[in-house]
């Protein structure tokens, strides 16, 4: 069985990018077409959203599938829905998975013993679409209840040719306020990247791979913690947020690859799924031509990582 590293590494030098579509579907945003369609078929708000959801949701996966790697479903934008947007949410999934993409669930559960055994039996596919209901690759964890929350999600990932990524040092303004906690002469997102790292360690050697299975979550915005947490962790796959919308530039991130362009996924989410209500696109492209305006989104992500990073190798 292929590992999770080298299964997204295979992706990633394929497709010759380390972009990642994150899926962040929001009614208020969607196009009028596809509202309109799902309000054809219903009368019940929330089945009308789960519908839009998932048919908007598929086809930026039909967009973005020959340009990416991967896609990132955010799971939170589908719970609020309900049982609905949870159907849609693994519909999305396996969509994506037919498409040949590697499927992140960005759902952040962290829980110990059986419950946490419970959240990795349902979302963590691996290298299987059909071992796991959600169908995924990878799924985000917080890892705040201790070490012993992330055993079974690493367990089962590496059952399953899987992957996890742990919160280390997140995107959002006010992440320093806990993770910045030091003791020790050591912040808490230090000690939870030193965990990491001996986990990857353990598995990337036990698969002669360079990478394990276990990945961190660190923001675009901090760059010199990134800088930082990529020296502390050379045997842990990034996951990077807060590129484009939240205010990270590609140049922020190029300390999070290998000279030969792997090590990390660079993620856009709002920035591409509604690309056609912001400039530039919203001129070039009327509402219609929504999924050209993603499209070309996706190509100016494309560009503006490998003409900035490291990434830019992929190419040769």
């Amino acid at each position: 069985m292929a590992g999770f590293a080298d299964r997204l590494h295979q992706a990633i030098s394929s497709i010759g990018t380390p972009a990642l579509v994150g899926l962040d579907p929001r009614f208020d945003q969607l196009p009028a077409e596809i509202v309109k369609r799902a309000e054809a078929n219903s009368s019940d708000p929330l089945d009308i959203q789960a519908a839009a959801f998932e048919e908007f949701c598929k086809r930026i996966i039909d967009v973005v599938a020959p340009l990416v790697p991967a896609v990132k479903p955010q799971s939170a934008f589908f719970e609020q829905i309900g049982p609905a947007g949870v159907l849609a949410l693994q519909r999305v999934n396996q969509h994506a998975r037919r498409a040949g993409l590697i499927v992140i669930c960005d759902a952040k559960r962290g829980d110990i013993g059986s419950t946490a055994e419970a959240y990795a039996e349902a979302y963590l596919a691996g290298e299987d679409p059909n071992a796991a209901p959600f169908a995924a690759d990878a799924l985000t964890v917080n890892p705040y209840l201790g070490r012993d929350t992330l055993m079974p999600f690493i367990q089962k990932s590496k059952e399953r040719g899987a992957g996890i990524y742990v919160l280390v040092r997140t995107s959002n303004p006010e992440a320093g306020s806990f993770q910045d906690h030091q003791q020790d002469q050591q912040r808490l997102y230090e000690k939870v990247a030193a965990t990491i790292e001996e986990q990857a360690a353990e598995d990337a050697a036990a698969n002669s791979s360079e990478y394990g299975c276990v990945g961190a979550v660190v923001g675009a915005t901090y760059p010199q913690e990134l800088t930082e947490l990529r020296q502390k962790m050379p045997h842990v796959p990034l996951l990077i947020p807060g590129y484009g919308a939240q205010g990270g530039g590609a140049g922020d991130v190029a300390a999070a690859f290998t000279a030969s362009g792997f090590g990390a996924l660079i993620n856009s989410s709002r920035g591409i799924n509604f690309a056609y209500l912001r400039e530039p696109y919203k001129t070039q492209f009327p509402q219609s031509q929504w999924e050209q305006a993603i499209e070309q989104a996706t190509l100016d992500m494309i560009e503006d990582i490998a003409s900035q990073t490291p990434a830019g190798a992929l190419r040769s």
